[in-house]
């Protein structure tokens, strides 16, 4: 195993507890649920740095999330302390691929048209449906989601700190006197996620070619099936 760095990272959700001997089940948040839920893989408390050491482990058969076991938990009250608590997992040193992102690290990023008009920043990310999808607000046009794929991402660079989405594409309207155009459901509030591996984006499914090192888009592969490549980053 690689050695570790002083980061971590959120990979599961704990959601309630199985049985008396202090099993919970969890929420899972990270794309490799069988390597960060191992026998022997250590996981913390979100903002404790009390390990975890997973003794078993085992994907929930007729629902979704997994059941952990640990070391330092032995019986369903102890087990009960965790419900409701984010479980961090330390990354690894070796990090991402090349052109790979977190969540958080694209977070914050600022968001342009491609004419050059200010859009916002990235407040939050999700998934939906396979797709990776990133919540812009801030801006002239009020808050509005962004599926990461290139038919509406024209450069993902978040390194540099610069994202161009393709606002005709979009369909996007003008904010006017703080409601959102008529055409636009309105969309419910989420809260503020921790720093969770769910899951790192992947440059290669923009297509764009200016900047392949940081540039951007979703692993998953359905999201990689809209027609229409990028512009190149003209950097």
């Amino acid at each position: 195993m690689p050695a570790l760095n002083d980061e971590r990272l959120v990979v599961a959700l704990v959601r309630g507890v199985h049985g008396l001997r202090g099993a919970v089940r969890v929420e899972v948040l990270t794309d490799h649920p069988a390597e960060r839920f191992a026998p022997g893989a250590v996981l913390h408390r979100e903002g404790d740095d009390a390990p975890l050491t997973i003794v078993s482990a085992v994907a929930i058969p007729d629902g979704p999330g997994w059941r952990l076991q640990f070391r330092e938990v032995l019986d369903r009250s102890a087990a009960d302390t965790l419900r409701g608590a984010y479980l961090e997992a330390a990354l690894p040193a070796a990090g991402l691929a090349r052109g790979e992102y977190y969540w958080h690290e694209i977070i914050g990023t600022p968001v342009t048209d491609v004419a050059g008009r200010a859009l916002g920043t990235v407040r939050d990310m999700y998934r939906a449906g396979g797709a990776e999808v990133m919540v812009v607000a801030g801006g002239p046009l009020g808050e509005f989601d962004v599926p990461a794929v290139r038919a509406f991402v024209r450069i993902f660079a978040p390194k540099r700190g610069e994202i161009v989405v393709d606002a005709e594409a979009l369909d996007l309207a003008p904010v006017r006197h703080g409601v959102a155009a008529p055409d636009r459901a309105p969309r419910k509030a989420r809260k503020a996620r921790p720093r969770r591996e769910d899951p790192a984006l992947d440059a290669a499914a923009t297509g764009d070619a200016g900047d392949a090192a940081e540039t951007a888009a979703p692993a998953a592969p359905a999201a990689t099936a809209d027609a229409g490549a990028p512009e190149a980053d003209p950097s």
